[in-house]
């Protein structure tokens, strides 16, 4: 690929981004135009779910406007933000191509029609959907694995989340050196139970194992944790002692942002306030509702940036385990309230502060016009590296999932968003137009990453017990980029120095980016004349409100998925007594929202991100296929089998590119965790479940495609069930009835 990293060189990022965004509005105005008229049909004759079951609790007609900002903040999480910027190690371009052609052609078709299938149904699920056209034989193959992949998604996303709040643990590789600084000494501080603390001074120099693998300098103190049954020895904390050994298992303690907690506390009284003012106060007046949510989001931004360093920081700066309750507890709260009441104004106004944040990084990166630090296609690690293992082909379809295609949304899409739905043609703008904004924040996030130099990239993304085994790949693949792209000329030292936090090691990719959104943000700065030290001040700033911006962005997820898991749940227990069905009894809510709460929370707080993520991956992107065999199905049976290639050819390529990763992790990763003894149980544990969630997927594909010949040959088998009839003369859009 030298030829076509020479070809491209490295541009800048303000036309790549503007030509992507052209190409996502000319897919919306016509291919989105194309799939409502012919393949959906929609029509604003027929009666949506949302007036016809109303209930005032999850079937509630809601404007196009808060359904659309309620359904962005339900599909957004963790991948349009953190995949594209771990993806960076095969390069910028493969990424990109995939979000764009990914989002355009599959991830939206895909939201969008999910969407108005269970609007046709009643506002029905996935599984439900398929239980009706393909069996009772296909809805058992796949309602357990959705509901599995379900609450894995929801770790795997609280995780993130957790992380953000609740702080981070940075493993430090055995045999590590500390040299203490002359006149300074280590402290011993409160610890939990069990486990040894200390304070290790400022200028700390820390060589990892030994020398081979890099020495650096800390410019800030920070905590040291060893884990039970390990201590310093007293004299390690002399004032005359010049150099520690570390044990293995130490870790370095980074605290939470008291900043993001108290903001996106703030959002629920807010949502309440909200919602009351736009159903009880003033019936209707949503714009006038969105003007006081909006205000007041803004406010607890402002007002969570002085929290840190005040005496409220020790009431919002909470520890992991504390941090977990915390969220169990929101997520157990939203599934159980009206939706109308809690989550949808929630979502709503948090959608102010997604979309404005990324609005802004647009115009950010316009005025700032960074360049594109990385190479398009990078061979370094076009077999795997820190960041994520796996080969180019087929990780980097795992790798960025969400901002392409995600399976996740079609449970979205055919969970609470068609509840709500007031009209049809509101279909085309929420499915179709959310999934397309999220595909904009998967490129505006991999600019932003890209636009850090490598070096500074990769010494935030390797774990410092990896930094030996890939330092000589990343100094080579430095010296053959020289300071291409460095334009800031920023070494990690100096980016440290401007946050005030830790940063090597910090894997995940959230860190990273904001990072990224800190440079860019203040890019614009320096053009008008400010200087370095002028502009250094505000990289704190916007470094902190991206880590709260991420926390935000990723929660709206984690409450809406636990709300569409208890549905899921609840029509499986219905089919043990029929009152345990009804989503509207408060026995049968209570109960299934505790049990899934309780499921994904006990995956975050005793599980590992190494053994969720993996399978999250390939399990998404499965859910998908099942999702756009679910929407084939329809379409023939409606009579518009024309149009199958629209479904099908996505379906075939994102169930080839899955399938071949599926065959790695089992035949070689999982193996290979499973022959180390300190991971045995965590590669079982993946190795069960990603086969559980791959041989289901085939059942259920296999008993679609034997329906699939039977209909496609009897040409009399047209009519769509549970969609007959149900109109009303509101006037139409689109052509027929579907």
């Amino acid at each position: 690929m030298a030829w076509l990293n020479e070809l491209i060189g490295f541009p800048h990022a303000t036309p790549i981004l503007i030509a992507a965004i052209c190409i996502i509005a000319i897919a919306y105005r016509y291919y989105s135009a194309f799939l409502a008229a012919r393949v959906a049909c929609l029509n604003d004759g027929n009666i949506t779910p949302a007036h016809r079951l109303e209930d005032g609790q999850n079937y509630h007609p809601t404007s196009r406007m808060v359904l659309f900002g309620h359904h962005f903040a339900a599909i957004s999480g963790a991948g349009p933000l953190i995949g594209p910027v771990l993806s960076l190690q095969y390069g910028f371009l493969p990424g990109l191509l995939w979000l764009l052609v990914g989002v355009c052609l599959a991830g939206a078709v895909q939201d969008m029609l999910v969407l108005a299938a269970s609007v046709r149904r009643h506002g029905k699920s996935l599984a439900e959907i398929a239980r009706e056209d393909l069996g009772h034989g296909a809805y058992v193959a796949i309602s357990f694995a959705i509901l599995f992949i379900v609450v894995i998604a929801l770790a795997g996303l609280g995780f993130v989340v957790v992380k953000a709040l609740g702080g981070e643990e940075v493993p430090i590789p055995a045999m590590t050196r500390l040299g203490i600084p002359p006149g300074a000494q280590v402290e011993a501080i409160e610890s939990p139970q069990g486990k040894s603390r200390y304070r290790v001074p400022a200028g700390t120099t820390i060589s990892l194992s030994g020398n081979s693998g890099g020495v650096f300098k800390r410019p800030e103190s920070f905590v040291l944790e060893l884990p039970a049954g390990h201590s310093l020895p007293a004299q390690a904390m002399d004032p005359g002692r010049s150099s520690l050994i570390l044990p293995e298992g130490g870790r370095q303690i980074i605290a939470g942002s008291s900043w993001g907690l108290f903001t996106i506390a703030a959002t629920i009284p807010i949502a309440l306030l909200v919602s009351a003012y736009m159903y009880l106060f003033r019936p209707g007046r949503v714009v006038e509702a969105s003007l006081l949510g909006g205000a007041l989001v803004l406010a607890a931004t402002w007002g969570g940036s002085l929290v840190p360093g005040s005496s409220l920081e020790p009431w919002f700066q909470l520890d992991r385990t504390s941090t977990v309750m915390a969220l169990c507890g929101y997520g157990f709260v939203a599934s159980v309230l009206p939706v109308w009441l809690l989550l949808c104004p929630r979502d709503y106004i948090s959608s102010f502060l997604k979309i404005g944040t990324i609005a802004l990084l647009i115009v950010g990166t316009c005025l700032a016009n960074p360049v594109l630090a990385h190479r398009a296609i990078e061979p370094t690690f076009a077999s795997g590296g820190p960041t994520f293992p796996g080969t180019l082909f087929p990780f980097v379809f795992i790798c960025v999932m969400c901002g392409a295609i995600s399976g996740f949304h079609s449970l979205v899409s055919s969970g609470t968003t068609p509840k709500m739905v007031d009209r049809e043609t509101d279909v085309r703008p929420i499915g179709y137009g959310a999934m397309l904004l999220e595909g904009v924040v998967g490129i505006v996030a991999l600019i932003a990453a890209a636009s850090i130099d490598p070096r500074l990239y990769y010494d935030m993304n390797v774990d410092l017990r990896l930094v030996e085994k890939f330092q000589p790949q990343i100094d080579a693949l430095h010296r053959e980029l020289g300071q291409a792209g460095n334009l800031e000329h920023l070494d990690l030292g100096t980016v440290e120095q401007r946050v005030e936090e830790t940063l090597r090691g910090r894997t995940g990719g959230a860190v990273t980016l904001a990072v990224g959104m800190a440079q860019i943000l203040t890019k614009p700065l320096e053009r008008l004349g400010w200087g370095e030290e002028a502009v250094a001040p505000y990289w704190k700033y916007w470094f902190h409100f991206a880590i709260m911006f991420e926390a935000l962005f990723i929660l709206t997820t984690i409450d809406t998925g636990t709300r569409i898991a208890r549905f899921l749940l609840q029509e499986n227990m219905g089919k043990f007594h029929p009152a345990w069905g009804r989503t509207g009894w408060l026995p049968s809510a209570l109960l299934s929202s505790l049990l899934i709460t309780c499921a994904w929370g006990w995956l975050v707080a005793t599980g590992s991100i190494d053994t969720i993520w993996p399978m999250f991956g390939i399990a998404n992107q499965l859910l998908a296929v099942v999702a756009l065999a679910v929407v084939g199905t329809w379409s023939i049976r409606s009579g518009r089998s024309a149009y199958l290639p629209v479904v099908v050819l996505p379906m075939i390529f994102v169930l080839c590119t899955t399938l071949s990763a599926g065959t790695v992790m089992v035949g070689y990763r999982f193996p290979d965790m499973i022959r180390d003894p300190k991971r045995q149980l965590q590669g079982i544990l993946s190795l069960l479940a990603t086969l559980f969630v791959i041989l289901s997927v085939l059942s259920f594909l296999g008993i679609t495609l034997s329906r699939w010949v039977v209909w496609l040959m009897d040409r009399s088998n047209r009519q769509e069930p549970g969609a007959g009839g149900i109109t009303a003369p509101r006037g139409t859009a689109g052509s027929g009835t579907g």
